[in-house]
């Protein structure tokens, strides 16, 4: 099927089957897409996306999970909820021995150096990034998401609330800068 389409097309079709298959991962339907791979990695696989259905069906089956996804997009979604898929996501794997706070914290380091190859050539970009390629801003949106996911998981695994810590934390450093009486308090 995938050899029908010219490589751009191709490339992008892969990407967005990648992108579907690890939501329906994440989200908790336990469809293991890669179930032939052994390869190790606490909250995510990268893994090639070649032969991966067999069923003529599988479009059917990924647009619903598009429906799905947003949908669930137009809802908010907590630090807590999001804590508690991973706890999950790690319970039902067997993950949990895996997830010490230097464990988690390196491999978000992991995720940050993956989030900074991202930057590293571009030189400065312009907020909601105009010139970038919509591959490019969902890739960006991956590895955010890599460590926020990896962020809140050490916060949780560490017994810190995440969303308490941060409310404080802004508290303090709007005590430390207070805002500005003048403009030329700017400067």
């Amino acid at each position: 099927m995938l050899k029908e389409f010219c490589p751009p097309l191709r490339r992008l079709l892969l990407l967005r089957i990648i992108t579907m298959l690890s939501l329906i991962h994440f989200y908790g339907y336990n469809i293991p897409p890669f179930s032939h791979v052994n390869k190790f990695s606490p909250l995510k696989s990268k893994t090639r996306a070649f032969g991966i259905f067999a069923s003529n069906k599988s479009h059917i089956y990924l647009a619903n999970m598009e429906q799905e996804r947003d949908q669930e997009r137009s809802m908010d979604i907590s630090l807590k909820d999001l804590s508690k898929q991973l706890e999950d996501f790690a319970k039902v794997r067997n993950w949990e021995k895996y997830h010490s706070p230097r464990n988690l914290l390196l491999a978000m380091v992991g995720e940050v150096g993956e989030l900074s190859e991202i930057f590293q050539w571009r030189g400065e970009v312009d907020k909601g990034l105009p010139n970038w390629e919509e591959s490019d801003k969902e890739h960006l949106g991956e590895e955010l998401s890599d460590v926020l996911l990896y962020l809140i998981r050490l916060a949780d695994i560490c017994g810190i609330d995440l969303g308490d810590a941060a409310a404080k934390k802004i508290l303090k450093n709007s005590i430390k800068y207070p805002e500005p009486k003048t403009k030329r308090e700017f400067i």
